[in-house]
């Protein structure tokens, strides 16, 4: 359906034989559009998380599944979307992917999400949500492992406000994760996702941190 290559490998967006539409990169499933449930359950986990969820940034484009949950709520004004393949912004705007980046509220930063909250305002968001991989024990991209070290969530502490929130995906429990965040936030919620993949049920988790 679409094939893009980039100095990180290939993407490739297919349509497979139960009609769904389905993600991978380097040959490794990212996401498909058949169960989306944990995508908008990040959306919704990260947006009960703060009382004024004005202004997000999204670490992962993706289908636009979560930036799509987020944008269902008349709070959010802002909503930055960190994506480093710009093919998958490309594939969304020529409406190969149905597109979320019409909404004025959308504002797309193709590149790495490190770089892009480093580049926001101190205390300038009400939550981060970052979804790039399937997690830090399944990573789509070997560099992505710095996303979840103490190192970065630090600088997206940084960048919260007070009562601003960390939201993080992952398709695997992740002790090492849950420390992490914790030691940088003081404490870590971890709420377990149960969902129904390709017709088998899986347990994902999403974790959590507030500043």
């Amino acid at each position: 359906m679409a094939q893009a290559v980039s100095e990180r490998g290939e993407l490739v967006l297919r349509r497979r034989g139960d009609g769904a539409l389905e993600l991978r990169v380097n040959g490794v499933f990212v996401m498909d559009d058949r169960e989306t449930s944990s995508e908008e359950l990040l959306a919704d986990v990260a947006l009960s998380g703060t009382a004024s969820p004005s202004r997000v940034l999204v670490g992962g484009l993706g289908l636009g599944y979560t930036v799509r949950a987020l944008l269902r709520d008349s709070r959010v004004r802002s909503v930055v979307v960190a994506e480093i393949e710009p093919a998958l912004v490309e594939w969304m705007r020529a409406g190969v992917v149905p597109s979320v980046l019409d909404d004025p509220r959308v504002v797309v930063a193709v590149g790495d999400v490190r770089a892009v909250v480093a580049a926001q305002g101190d205390g300038a968001l009400d939550g981060i949500l970052l979804d790039v991989d399937n997690g830090p024990d399944f990573l789509v991209y070997n560099e992505n492992s710095a996303i979840y070290s103490s190192g970065f969530l630090g600088v997206c502490r940084q960048k919260l406000r007070a009562g601003g929130v960390l939201t993080v995906w992952s398709s695997s429990a992740s002790s090492a994760l849950e420390t992490a965040v914790r030691a940088v936030f003081g404490g870590c919620a971890v709420s377990p996702v149960p969902v129904k993949l390709q017709g088998r049920d899986e347990l994902y988790y999403v974790y959590q941190g507030g500043s």
